[in-house]
């Protein structure tokens, strides 16, 4: 055994090497990425990026079927792109164990919504552990596996973004050693869930849990820490640390399996108080499963149903405490923004500029949304901007129809773009597609996709033709084009608003932080002050090289950071006094 420092992700990873993990499956998605990016370190898995979170479930399902321990990962966002396979694996049940990590993202972080992930595994009848820590973190993940194959059943755990990304000591231990061989095992009434078989599998599941709940009464990982006082705290996860700190010394109901819930001890425990407290984040999920089980409790009576909790939002809420001040100085606002020499920015431009209604998608073009560049009208989950575009279209008048264009990232649109589009095709729907190709999956941190030409095990595999995608589809006019080259880009997008039937653009070019090649950095651009008439169009691209001296010149005058430019020309393209040149250094 060793201590070291670990976040709960390399945690969670680390695991996964303990228990015997043979496969992992997942997409990148903030705050669960770090998991998959960690568990590369240990050759004896199979790791993998999927092109989304449904087929992922699914190679996971399909190694337990096999007889082997398979880890799925994923953010709370992509349990619903899951959900399909998720709930029938719980009428099949495994063979060997199946742990679908999922990570929350409380206070929307880097995600379009809240979601809180226990109510999918009461939704799906399915167990799931929720660690406190790091340690805890590993820990669970080896005993997930270990219930999965006792109880015949996948088992998710989740996480938070807290859980995550923070780093705590752990104890590392040594994998084990003697699980049994993989290999195919004929059982079709168990794994083929024809109505027949899945009614009697049904009475399986309901039975489990009940199990599962008895079981856990006895275990350790749900924990009775004693104290002083008539107050008892029910709690789980992050909260835990919230509580413990807020309640240093109050009695503590610690749970560790949050579904199902063990009931009796739960009885127990809170028949000894006057007053309970459930801390927690997000849903009232424990609180109301309480007050069902006839036990009255105080919880989101004061806590709120939105965002993070934390020691000020919890003495707020239970003990009336206000809020402390913000100790830290006042700073400037950081939008989030496009890095210097984005591929997409171009694109952007050009949309604004001809007063097109984009339906946007997932991913760092989402950031299009921001002023100065101001191009995106809706975004709603993974691949939904071409189906947006299609539903729009169906209902505008022609002139109206011709200024709806779908924008979807490469990797997002193999993540489930791909239908959108066939869709489009199938039923005529006019409007345009742009495929904002940066060879990567960069909101995450840069992952591979299957138009990378990489794998997550850094093995060269073959890159999705995305061109001959969208012809095999039945797209007939699919153009491939430069965003560096604005005119162009501009030109092209009007051209294809123009047409009455389903198109495509294709604009390619890699992402300036890629890993692989390393994408050649130019000489930065100055300003040439007498030139530069302080006209402002060039800040109209929003890029964070390009900055603004209000001092210079008769109105003021921009001036390019040397550190942050790139060379990528976009500004000077849309100089009209040839202001801009190329750093001789």
């Amino acid at each position: 055994m060793t201590k070291t420092i670990l976040s709960g992700n390399e945690a969670i990873a680390r695991a996964a090497f303990e228990a015997g993990v043979k496969v992992a499956s997942a997409y990148p998605g903030t705050p669960s990425t770090e998991i998959l990016e960690n568990v590369v370190q240990y050759p004896s898995i199979d790791a993998s990026w999927a092109p989304n979170e449904k087929v992922a479930l699914e190679v996971g399902i399909g190694a337990s079927f096999g007889g082997a321990r398979a880890l799925v990962t994923m953010k709370h966002v992509g349990v619903n792109v899951a959900a399909d396979p998720l709930f029938t694996l719980s009428y099949t049940g495994v063979r060997g164990g199946l742990v679908l990590v999922v990570a929350d993202d409380p206070e929307l972080h880097s995600s379009q919504n809240e979601q809180d992930s226990r109510n999918y595994a009461k939704f799906a009848k399915v167990p799931m552990f929720e660690p406190s820590d790091s340690q805890e973190a590993l820990e669970f993940t080896r005993l997930a596996f270990e219930a999965s194959e006792k109880f015949d059943a996948p088992v998710m755990l989740r996480s938070t973004t807290r859980i995550s990304h923070s780093k705590s000591v752990v104890t590392t231990g040594d994998p084990v050693t003697d699980l049994p061989e993989t290999g195919l095992e004929k059982n079709p009434p168990k794994f083929v869930m024809l109505p027949g078989n899945a009614r009697k599998r049904h009475y399986v599941v309901e039975q489990r849990l009940e199990e599962m709940a008895d079981w856990a009464c006895d275990q350790p990982f749900n924990r009775i820490e004693e104290g002083e006082g008539d107050v008892g705290i029910i709690t789980a996860g992050i909260a835990y640390q919230y509580a413990k700190e807020v309640f240093p010394n109050a009695p503590v109901l610690k749970l560790g399996l949050v579904h199902p819930l063990p009931k009796q001890l739960i009885r127990d425990f809170a028949a000894r108080f006057k007053t309970i407290y459930v801390i927690e984040e997000l849903d009232p999920f424990i609180e109301e499963q309480l007050r069902a089980m006839g036990i009255e409790v105080h919880g989101k009576d004061k806590l709120s149903l939105c965002g993070e909790l934390s020691t000020s939002r919890v003495r707020q809420g239970l003990l009336g405490e206000a809020l402390k001040p913000e100790t830290q100085e006042d700073l400037p606002p950081r939008p989030p923004n496009m890095c210097p020499g984005c591929p997409h920015r171009g694109v952007f431009l050009a949309l604004n500029r001809l007063k097109a209604y984009v339906t946007g998608d997932i991913g760092c073009y989402t950031l299009g949304f921001m002023p100065p560049l101001s191009a995106m009208d809706t975004c709603i989950c993974m691949g939904a901007s071409i189906g947006n575009a299609v539903g729009i279209s169906k209902v505008l008048s022609d002139d109206e129809r011709k200024k709806v264009v779908g924008v979807i990232g490469d990797s997002t649109f193999l993540h489930t773009g791909v239908n959108g589009l066939l869709d489009m095709v199938y039923n005529q729907s006019t409007a345009t597609v742009i495929i904002l190709d940066n060879r990567i999956t960069a909101m995450t941190g840069r992952q591979d996709n299957p138009a990378s030409g990489y794998t997550l095990m850094n093995q060269e595999a073959p890159e999705v033709d995305l061109e001959g995608l969208c012809k095999s589809i039945g797209v007939k006019h699919v153009k491939t084009i430069d965003p560096y080259e604005l005119d162009l880009t501009r030109e092209t997008i009007r051209e294809e608003m123009e047409r009455p039937e389903p198109s495509v653009i294709i604009t390619r070019r890699p992402c300036m932080l890629m890993k692989r090649p390393v994408v050649e950095r130019k000489q930065p651009l100055f300003v040439d002050g007498d030139r530069c008439t302080g006209c402002k169009v060039c800040l109209n691209l929003g890029c964070p090289a390009i900055e603004w001296d209000a001092e210079a010149g008769k109105r003021g005058q921009a001036k390019v950071n040397k550190f942050l430019c790139v060379g990528c020309d976009q500004c000077r393209q849309v100089c009209k006094f040839d202001a801009f040149g190329v750093c001789d250094e």
